[in-house]
Parts: structure tokens; sequence; C-alpha cells
């Protein structure tokens, strides 16, 4: 590891387009020619591994780049710094993984649909580094909230609203406080319940939280 793993975070040395040639006689890459695709991905995807496998604070843009297949400058010509690529490669990985999601059906659905996503090792891993990460890359937490929340959580404020007015919630159910105490249960899940937990384990109890609640089937 080297120093660059936890030096390099917001601001790093951005590799503009050269002129002239490059290495080896090669001609370089022209100013304004389109970025290649391929190593677009491949950054994002390097550094979203990383992330996961090492924590915000141990990865590095060196590394990234190296498991990428690409040069640093490769990345520095995309990213200033490492904050900023880990923002990146969280909204890549997170943001409308299905832009025709329109909700869910009801509250078995979601919280179906949550348990099925808690009960991936790496999803609860990435959920763990970033929630780790909160005083030292404080945007990272922000991002994953705002490509995870805003639409979302609107359709989890909607869910909730029909549990409550079709009699599975008492009738003086303050939504914003069950919203806030689900989300309070994932993370309570995260940190003290095994990996190997299957979905069906944890659809059971996010169920048993909303029994608490008052929720009644």
């Amino acid at each position: 590891m080297t120093g660059e793993a936890t030096n390099d975070t917001t601001t790093g040395p951005r590799t503009g387009p050269r002129t002239g040639r490059g290495a080896a006689g090669r001609p370089a890459r022209p100013a304004g020619r389109p970025r290649s695709r391929e190593a677009d991905t491949a950054i994002l995807a390097a550094a979203l591994d990383l992330l996961i496998e090492h924590g915000a604070a141990q990865t590095s843009i060196e590394q990234v780049a190296r498991r990428a297949g690409v040069t640093r400058a490769t990345v520095y010509r995309r990213y200033a710094g490492k904050t900023e690529l880990l923002v990146q490669a969280l909204e890549w990985a997170n943001h409308d993984h299905d832009p025709g999601f329109t909700g869910w059906r009801d509250l078995d659905h979601m919280l179906g649909e949550w348990a099925e996503h808690l009960s991936e090792p790496r999803n609860r891993v990435l959920l763990r580094r970033l929630y780790g990460s909160v005083d030292d890359y404080p945007e990272l937490v922000a991002t994953y909230r705002q490509v995870n929340g805003g639409r979302r959580a609107g359709f989890v404020r909607e869910i909730l609203a029909r549990t409550r007015d079709e009699g599975g919630l008492p009738p003086d159910t303050d939504l914003d406080v069950v919203q806030e105490l689900l989300a309070a249960a994932v993370l309570g899940h995260l940190g003290g319940h095994p990996d190997d937990e299957d979905a069906g384990q944890i659809k059971a109890h996010l169920f048993a939280i909303m029994k608490q609640l008052g929720h009644r089937s």
C-alpha cells in the first residue's frame, strides 16, 4: 500500500489531453476524442469492488487503475481524486436500477425486496463500508442516501400510508417515525445479524419490527 491510499482524497493531479507524441513514439490521444466507454466502466467497477473489499480509506487511485487495467493518468483525466471517483461509482451502481420502477404492490412486496437485497453479502458489506466511513468520507453516505432515497423514499411512504389507510397500522401512526425506524432496523440487522441469513429470515425480522409498531395482517 502506498501513501496515496490515505492522502488521495478530493484532489489529485488531473491530467488533461496531451498533444504531440506519446511514449514509444505513438501519437497521443487527440484532444476532444470521445472517452472509452470500456475504460469508464472498468474504472467504476474497480472502484466499487475495492470500496467493498477494503473500504474507502484503504482504496487508492493507483489500486483502481491497476484493477481496471488503465494508467493513473487515465483515471485522473476523468476524476479529480478518490472521493469524486467513489461518489461516481456509487451513483453508477445504485441510481435507478430499474428506470421503470413505479413502487411496490404492498408492504409484503416491499419488505420482501428489501430482504432479498440484504441477503446478498456483497450488499451488506457495501452498506457497512459506507456507514463506517461517515466521519472521514461523508460524501459517500450522502450520495448513497440520495440515489436510494428521494424517489424510492416516496414510494416507501406511499406503501406505509396505504397500509395505515387499509387498517394494517393504527390510524394515528406517525409514518415519518415508522419510516425512520425501518431504516434503523436495516442498519441494526447489518451490524447484529450474521451475513448468511436468507431472505426469508430477514423478511420475518422486518415484519417483527413492524408488529411492534402496531402492524397487523
